[in-house]
């Protein structure tokens, strides 16, 4: 992919992630150290608990949810970070076995109008198993660079 800048994108554009298989040692790896409660780390006690099995944490879906966007390098050349999440939702667990791809839609741009280098874009990301079943939805605000200008740009 070529560097992009905030005015190469467009509403509706939709990129799609590879995918990543979520095993079950990852997860309870992941729970041990960030989540440690026992329908993560547990899976004798998972079997009998209300998701009837293991199944990852929220947070591990969400930071795959993050590598996997972030391997594509869509905002490689332009992000400049984000001012927070907005809603985010765990519509069904994500299991042992699983493969996890992220359909990641440019809902909003707009140009900042106190800071000209850089512009705002709201996107919506779905995280989804092999199924086509959701496992996550969330929209997040980020900020990207606007294109340096050039000295040929400036001259015209």
């Amino acid at each position: 992919m070529t560097d992009r800048y905030f005015e190469d994108f467009r509403k509706g554009e939709r990129f799609v992630s590879g995918g990543m298989t979520i095993t079950e040692a990852a997860i309870i790896d992941f729970a041990r150290q960030w989540d440690p409660q026992p329908f993560h780390i547990d899976a004798d006690f998972a079997k009998k608990w209300a998701f009837e099995g293991l199944i990852a944490s929220g947070i591990h879906t969400m930071c795959v949810t993050l590598r996997l966007w972030l391997e594509l390098g869509v905002f490689r050349a332009c992000s400049l970070g984000s001012p927070g999440l907005g809603e985010t939702q765990f519509p069904r667990p994500v299991r042992p076995g699983d493969t996890l791809r992220v359909v990641t839609d440019i809902v909003d741009l707009r140009a900042s109008t106190s800071k000209p280098d850089r512009g705002v874009v709201r996107i919506r990301q779905v995280t989804i198993n092999q199924r086509g079943e959701h496992v996550m939805e969330q929209e997040t605000t980020v900020f990207l660079k606007r294109r340096p200008l050039t000295v040929a740009s400036m001259r015209s």
